[in-house]
């Protein structure tokens, strides 16, 4: 099975570069370009490796990936940037960065430390579970709830909720995102269905995690 690693780095030629020559060396390269489009790549699938650049849109990549590191999520990661201050480095490792490469870098230099990195044997552990509450867990690598150990199937746009959840915990998603995430543009969404779903979940997770803010959104708390 091919490694699979996720590449933030919003100078799309460098980015296609990169991609061409890790992908000419068997490994699965999966390109984003802002900090929030990494972030929801994250959630959708297994990495075992993250690239990623620091000054880009939306979502900087050392508060991107001391997110995922206070999330539990060990997935190794090597920083790519112009960046070369002491204090920047200094940054990058306190974010829980396993390497730092500064730019101009050569191919197969970067193909060197991705190698190393993926030799550590800590490294193919697998993320840990997101601790909700006293008896639920959510597992973000195969999108699968736990309560008190046991796995819980979600309908798809139960998943789809708890996900986005949790990629904002603890800000107001408005009715307007939520229905628009969890709705394809052919689909027609509803406040009524929205509140459906979101009890199907308080059921399951407890009431107190999601919490209705009246005229603006929903608020899941963790």
């Amino acid at each position: 099975m091919k490694n699979r690693l996720l590449l933030l780095e919003d100078d799309t030629n460098l980015s296609e570069t990169v991609c061409e020559f890790l992908e000419s060396k068997g490994f699965e390269v999966t390109p984003v370009y802002d900090g929030e489009e990494a972030e929801e790549k994250i959630y959708e699938k297994h990495f075992d490796l993250f690239l990623l650049d620091v000054n880009v849109p939306t979502q900087n990549g050392f508060e991107l990936l001391k997110k995922c590191r206070l999330q539990g999520n060990t997935t190794p990661a090597i920083f790519l940037t112009s960046l070369n201050a002491i204090e920047d480095l200094e940054h990058g490792y306190e974010s829980g960065c396993d390497d730092y490469l500064r730019k101009p870098f050569a191919l197969k230099e970067l193909l060197f430390r991705i190698d190393t990195l993926l030799k550590r044997e800590f490294f193919h552990a697998h993320t840990r579970h997101i601790i909700l509450n006293d008896t639920c867990t959510y597992d973000p690598q195969n999108h699968q709830l736990f309560i008190n150990h046991s796995p819980i199937q979600l309908q798809n746009k139960e998943s789809k909720l708890l996900k986005l959840f949790l990629q904002k915990k603890n800000e107001i998603i408005s009715h307007e995102t939520l229905i628009a995430h969890l709705w394809e543009y052919n689909e027609q969404g509803s406040d009524e269905a929205l509140r459906t779903y979101i009890k199907n979940l308080r059921k399951l997770i407890g009431k107190e995690q999601i919490v209705s803010i009246k005229k603006l959104g929903y608020k899941f708390t963790l």
